[in-house]
């Protein structure tokens, strides 16, 4: 009996873990949403919500970080339960960085409210929708220990960063084509720079998932299909 209660605390224990967790990529979804949301709307007073709500990210990491260090400390997990436990610090520390780039977004959004709408900003709520979609399989994969739907997540990046890479130049080209443009245009960049880093963070975790479950890490070199560091626009480019 005694042994089974310990087996049976330490499965709780690890169940809470994992829980808390979810909790918080579910809260860092919401940001990020919320973020987009702002952008969209000019609504200020939203997106100072958002970056007020960050606090409530961090506060859920230390309980992961306090939750993971006294199950290592005091159970010793071994295998597939020490990869876990270990696994989990890291995705945490992933969903926080999420967290971080949606309050850069609501910061950006802030700024976009106080100038004229930009034509360009179409393209801001596709991007958030294949991250937050990224955040959620993965958040899913984490939860079942789907190693498939890990990989597919990890796939997937590739898109976000071609959405971003054709957004850069289209951005770069009305710049080109009135000056007037350049403050909005540069504060778009930075909000679709965030979104493709959310991608970058969301595809650590289903990296993370993948070794989590497997014991081996993704033998493939991931796909990256952001060429904005080689994009060139001639100037008349837009026509």
């Amino acid at each position: 009996m005694p042994t089974e209660h310990i087996v049976k605390s330490f499965d709780e224990a690890l169940t809470r873990l994992a829980d808390t967790v979810q909790r918080m990529g579910g809260v860092a979804e919401a940001q990020l949403d919320q973020a987009i949301d702002a952008v969209m709307r000019r609504d200020a007073e939203l997106a100072a919500r958002v970056i007020e709500g960050d606090r409530r990210i961090d506060a859920m990491q230390g309980q992961v970080d306090d939750m993971a260090i006294k199950l290592l400390a005091l159970r010793q997990p071994v295998a597939s339960d020490l990869r876990f436990v270990v696994g989990t610090l890291k995705i945490s520390a992933e969903i926080e960085r999420i967290g971080d780039y949606a309050k850069n977004v609501a910061k950006r959004a802030v700024a976009l409210a106080q100038i004229a709408p930009l034509k360009p900003v179409h393209m801001i709520p596709r991007m958030g929708e294949v991250a937050q979609q990224m955040i959620k399989d993965v958040l899913d994969a984490y939860a079942n220990r789907d190693v498939e739907r890990a990989d597919a997540v990890w796939a997937r990046d590739a898109e976000l960063d071609e959405m971003h890479s054709s957004l850069f130049r289209e951005l770069l080209t009305y710049m080109m084509e009135d000056a007037r443009n350049i403050s909005g245009s540069t504060h778009l960049l930075f909000i679709a720079k965030n979104i493709e880093r959310i991608g970058d963070h969301a595809t650590n975790v289903a990296e993370q998932v993948h070794f989590m479950v497997t014991g081996t890490p993704i033998d493939a070199t991931r796909p990256k299909g952001d060429q904005t560091a080689y994009a060139v626009v001639q100037p008349g480019a837009g026509g």
